[in-house]
């Protein structure tokens, strides 16, 4: 097939079809703008330049949905509190935040005191939303091998504790 022709019907189909594609692909594995969410808190983490709001969330079934981008909130027990949020958005210099860092949630100041890099496979709900003794924070995003449902192979996790 030769499309050399300059206004060739085919050219110019083959060209529009090549931008949607890309536009598609660009757009299509972002997470959608903001809902309007109910906000709870404000998350900052001034090292990265991270300055969020927060909402609260609810299970849904045995799931927690994050929010398109800000970061949401889930507690379970006494002094220990997950934030999520999406590594491509909110969360995207996350794992640019040092031991020590300061982390300001909700207008109460904490200090990273762990980071980690666990597979998905590994991750124990119930051991990051169990009671601490200490007012905590895991703060965690996906990371690693991205899967084309949009999910990732690890999760990056920092835990902040407040002093």
């Amino acid at each position: 097939m030769e499309l050399r022709r300059r206004g060739d019907p085919r050219l110019v189909f083959l060209v529009l079809s090549l931008l949607l594609a890309a536009i598609y692909i660009i757009v299509g594995l972002q997470p959608a703008e903001a809902a309007n969410y109910e906000i709870s808190a404000q998350l900052s983490i001034p090292t990265v330049g991270l300055d969020s709001d927060v909402t609260e969330l609810a299970l849904n079934g045995q799931k927690l949905d994050t929010p398109d981008a800000i970061v949401g909130a889930y507690t379970r027990a006494e002094n220990k509190t997950l934030l999520i949020g999406h590594a491509t958005t909110v969360f995207e210099n996350l794992s640019a935040v040092k031991l020590g860092a300061e982390v300001e949630y909700s207008g109460k100041i904490y200090h990273v005191v762990a980071r980690e890099l666990v597979p998905k496979t590994q991750i124990n709900m119930n051991e990051i939303l169990a009671k601490a003794e200490k007012d905590t924070l895991v703060i965690m995003t996906c990371a690693g091998e991205l899967y084309s449902d949009g999910d990732a192979s690890h999760r990056f996790m920092l835990t902040a504790v407040s002093e």
